[in-house]
């Protein structure tokens, strides 16, 4: 009896992760707690102890994008990898470093491109975008930390022409530690512009 729950648990969370890989990658839901819950809405399920891992989601969405997506996935990616590329060549003075979707390989045609930016005074980055005549909206962004705390960061959004991007201001001895991850629960992968360039010089 314990061996068919725990299948059934197990299939159900598969089944979970399908459907809100299909809706992040359909409907442009960045949010895992909210494409879960629209999943489970959707089939039925109320076993909210049956949900999936975000990484669980994640694999499944990066399955479907190689089911589905092909070519033009591959486009998509190295379209919006290009522009961080931009937006990085931009604020090259910040030590930015590409984290997320782009970085992963996860984007769909809806993401933004995120960067993480260090300096101790963030409106620097504010008087750079002004310099250069790029309107930007205001924000923050909080983020879990290894420590198990929370803080709270400014963040910049603006647009190149290509592509949406997200820039969160870190103080520059937060460079030695990423936030948590929300799909792996680790530390945040970051890249250096170099990376992003051997990303995209890369064979798709």
């Amino acid at each position: 009896m314990g061996r068919r729950s725990t299948t059934r648990s197990g299939e159900v969370r598969a089944r979970v992760a399908e459907e809100a890989a299909r809706i992040m990658r359909e409907q442009g839901v960045r949010d895992f707690l909210l494409a879960k819950r629209k999943a489970a809405d959707r089939l039925g399920i109320l076993d909210r102890h049956a949900m999936p891992a975000n990484q669980e989601i994640a694999d499944a969405l990066a399955a479907q994008q190689r089911l589905f997506g092909g070519a033009e996935h591959e486009e998509n990616l190295r379209a919006l990898r290009a522009e961080a590329l931009r937006g990085m060549d931009l604020l090259q003075r910040f030590r930015p470093r590409l984290v997320g979707p782009v970085l992963a390989g996860t984007a769909t045609p809806h993401s933004d491109v995120s960067l993480h930016l260090f300096v101790d005074v963030p409106e620097e980055v504010a008087f750079l975008l002004l310099e250069r005549g790029i309107r930007y909206q205001a924000g923050e962004r909080r983020l879990r930390l290894c420590n198990g705390g929370h803080a709270t960061y400014p963040s910049f959004a603006f647009d190149l022409g290509g592509a949406a991007i997200e820039a969160v201001v870190f103080p520059e001895q937060a460079l030695r530690e990423a936030p948590v991850c929300p799909v792996s629960g680790g530390p945040m992968r970051r890249a250096r512009p170099e990376e992003v360039e051997q990303l995209l010089a890369a064979p798709a």
